[in-house]
This record gives structure tokens, C-alpha cells and sequence, in this order.
């Protein structure tokens, strides 16, 4: 499937890359499809790119890079609408926030966003009875920012994961 993205420009995503949320992130309701990019010079952060929406993609990453000991319970429900048969097959991100100054971004550990990689079934929760918050920083004051690359828009292909 050829998509038109605001950020990358024109890809080819092969169907069985294409994450559906029946449950889309909040805010973004309208939007069901997406697909991951990766690209070397913003690792370890990911696209999180719409597939509905050219202009909507989400940089996210792996909490655990950042807070190694970020655990989360996931209810029977949730396991049941990912369709989760081996959750060694489930990958949980986080959504990052990059203002004008990168020193200052933060990730939302409260609504991770799992992902099944078997079924492609993808769904963001929101744990409310958590320790986390929605803007956990990045950078502790003072840090190098390592990741100044990750709000260029020009950069090499994206490679789809």
C-alpha cells in the first residue's frame, strides 16, 4: 500500500505492517491505522506514522531504555482485545513530547501503547491507578541532549519495522 506522509513523503507499506487500533489513541480517535519507522540516525525513538492522516506521526520509544524498572499491569480485557496468546510478542512504547527546547521533553508513561506483533492489534491504556505520569523527562538538568536529530525533518529513508 502507498501512503503520502507529511514527514517522509511517499512509502510503500507492505499490508502486514499496518497496526490497527480499534481503540485509537486519545485525541485521535478518527485515526486506526499506523505503521513504525525506524531510522538509524533517531534511534532508539521510532515514528508511530498514521496511515489515515499524512500529517499526524507520534515519536515513541521503549520506556525501558529510558526507566529501566517501568512495569505495567495489563488487565484480561485489554489481553483480550489485542488478541495476546505469548505476551513475549507484545512491544510497549511510549509517547514523546519534544518542545522547542529538546532538553525540556518528556514521555507519558501513564498511556503506553501496546502493540501485538503477531495480530498487529494495537491499543493505548491509560493506567489510573499508576505511579506513572503523563510528562516524565527525558533529560535530567544539565544532561547533553542526545537526541537533537530526532525534530529534523530532513533526514535519510525510513526504514518500515
Amino acid at each position: 500500500m502507498k501512503i503520502t506522509t507529511q514527514r517522509f513523503g511517499d512509502l510503500m507499506i507492505p499490508e502486514e505492517k499496518i497496526i490497527t487500533m480499534p481503540k485509537p489513541v486519545l485525541g485521535f480517535e478518527h485515526l486506526k491505522r499506523y505503521c513504525l519507522i525506524e531510522r538509524e540516525d533517531t534511534a532508539p525513538f521510532l515514528w508511530f506514522q498514521s496511515i489515515d492522516d499524512p500529517a499526524v506521526a507520534f515519536i515513541i520509544v521503549n520506556p525501558v531504555y529510558f526507566y529501566s524498572d517501568y512495569r505495567i499491569e495489563v488487565n484480561p480485557k485489554e489481553i483480550e482485545e489485542l488478541d495476546i496468546s505469548d505476551v513475549r510478542m507484545v512491544e510497549t512504547y511510549v509517547i514523546v513530547t519534544i518542545p522547542a527546547d529538546p532538553s525540556q521533553m518528556t514521555i507519558n508513561l501513564q498511556g503506553p501503547i501496546l502493540i501485538n506483533t503477531e495480530t498487529r492489534l494495537a491499543k493505548q491504556l491509560v493506567l489510573v491507578n499508576s505511579e506513572y505520569g503523563v510528562r516524565n523527562r527525558l533529560i535530567a538538568d544539565g544532561e547533553k541532549v542526545p537526541v537533537e536529530s530526532v525534530v529534523e525533518e530532513n533526514a535519510e529513508a525510513p526504514v518500515l519495522v
